[in-house]
């Protein structure tokens, strides 16, 4: 019956890149196994700020965001998400519906500013030269305008308390040039990041004034498209945001904590700051397909935030979210990425109508080749495909989305189930599951016979007896019930040949 199943999409006028995506790889028996995550943030805790620094970060708008500790990554869910992106609508394709990262996800998880000037600057043409002025130094290895992230840390990671202003400013830059390339912009090159993003922190205050939040997510987005293709193995980009979206809006993976976790605090991402402690989740990515592939409505929190404390989003956050639904195009430098909250409208608390098909649009954006005042000289120096790109993302106040009224949600789905991917992993016969929990029952009693009881206090082996007794139990009542279907299939069987 497995042979059968038609996992999608019935109507390929959506996903069209369907040849090239992971799940049909998957589906043909090709495992990729799990991506290589490239977030590099343990490291971030070697920096010590001084008071004048903090607030230089701050008028960059990175106060919120770097009070985010690392969060240890769960590889094997992060590659399951994957398989179930598509980049031809930037969302995930899941069993109740298309659901996404949003620009509302990126200020409340990240507390990153989402609406402001696009992520461009000038084209570096000499990366050595902009290193000289900005930091003071430049690196003997600095390769195709791509600088060390070791090397920013080793000589600017500690700021004397009586260095000068300009002193100051330069180690402020190289702390925000290595927290945006080990976590936002984080890259597949390990641990290097971009010399243009430092042009961006020449100035604080117009620093300050950039939508770092909408540029991380087109970051994103492009990572999650690039990874979702077959023939890639590693991501890069905001993998604690992708990370945290998941804990927050799916029943699937989430941490444990030793104790009740604090909702009163800002970021939303530091909610999940104190999962158990213990070794990184053991789960295997073929269980999270197997979760997300059946995931059911009870299983999703479309809107998780409504249940959070609002009071303590900051209010110049807050004003940002007013973009959450705004239908534009987000920009970081040469990546630009639709933002479709029309395909995903009850993460918003919108009633879901079937949405149009997005215009396929070129991802490849070249650098300006000058610096911009955005708010005077945009439309004299941008050309051709640019202007266009910028343009969308400068009206995007004119394409707020809001709630239709007499939508039948029951129209989308129908229309849905002929677009989509329903499976990424082939459905398991009952066969099949009861052969894998007999084995997997089989090990944990070879596991539990090894162990020196011998060697134990009285408690723990009698601990380790009922352990035994139980998987005993347990064993032979699956083992008993399966002989006893299987005799009863077999006489049926015989009565109806004979």
């Amino acid at each position: 019956m497995e042979s059968h199943v038609d996992p999608g999409p019935i109507d390929k006028s959506l996903l069209y890149d369907q040849d090239n995506h992971i799940s049909s790889a998957i589906w043909d028996g090709q495992e990729r196994g799990v991506l290589r995550c490239h977030e590099h943030t343990s490291m971030l805790e070697h920096w010590k700020l001084t008071p004048k620094q903090i607030e230089l970060v701050e008028k960059a708008g990175f106060g919120y965001f770097r009070s985010i500790p690392t969060i240890i990554l769960d590889n094997s869910l992060i590659s399951a998400l994957v398989e179930r992106w598509r980049r031809e609508t930037n969302t995930f394709h899941l069993p109740v519906g298309e659901m996404s990262i949003t620009l509302e996800d990126v200020a409340l998880i990240l507390g990153l500013p989402v609406d402001g000037n696009p992520v461009i600057g000038p084209t570096v043409r000499t990366p050595s030269i902009v290193c000289e002025q900005l930091l003071g130094k430049v690196p003997k290895d600095l390769n195709g305008g791509m600088l060390k992230l070791n090397w920013l840390r080793e000589f600017f990671s500690k700021c004397p308390d009586d260095a000068s202003v300009e002193e100051t400013a330069r180690h402020t830059r190289a702390y925000l040039l290595y927290l945006v390339g080990c976590t936002i912009f984080s890259t597949t090159t390990g641990n290097k990041v971009s010399v243009s993003f430092l042009t961006l922190f020449e100035n604080f205050d117009e620093a300050g004034r950039f939508a770092w939040g909408a540029a991380a997510l087109a970051f994103l987005y492009r990572a999650l498209g690039n990874a979702s293709l077959k023939s890639q193995g590693t991501i890069s980009g905001s993998l604690t945001l992708l990370q945290c979206w998941s804990y927050y809006h799916l029943n699937v993976g989430q941490p444990k904590f030793n104790e009740e976790p604090n909702q009163g605090c800002f970021p939303f991402a530091l909610r999940w700051k104190e999962r158990s402690s213990g070794t990184r989740s053991k789960t295997n990515i073929i269980a999270y397909r197997k979760a997300l592939d059946s995931l059911q409505h009870y299983d999703v929190k479309w809107y998780p935030y409504k249940d959070l404390d609002s009071t303590v989003i900051p209010e110049d956050i807050n004003s940002n979210l007013i973009l959450r639904t705004s239908k534009t195009m987000l920009i970081c430098f040469g990546k630009a990425e639709r933002h479709l909250p029309d395909r995903c409208l009850r993460q918003f608390g919108m009633l879901q109508p079937i949405p149009e098909h997005p215009q396929k649009w070129e991802r490849k954006i070249p650098a300006l080749d000058q610096g911009l005042d955005f708010s005077k000289e945009m439309e004299v120096e941008l050309k051709g495909k640019i202007r266009s790109e910028i343009r969308e993302w400068l009206e995007r106040g004119f394409y707020i989305l809001e709630d239709e009224e007499g939508v039948d949600e029951s129209e989308y789905m129908e229309w849905y189930e002929n677009i989509t991917r329903k499976y990424v992993g082939r459905p398991e016969s009952l066969e099949s599951e009861f052969q894998r929990m007999v084995s997997a029952m089989r090990d944990i009693e070879n596991i539990a016979d090894s162990l020196p009881m011998a060697e134990m206090v009285s408690q723990d082996r009698k601990l380790l007896g009922e352990v035994k007794s139980t998987l005993q139990t347990c064993f032979n009542d699956v083992v008993g019930n399966s002989k006893k279907g299987r005799c009863k299939n077999a006489v049926k069987r015989k009565r109806e040949g004979g």
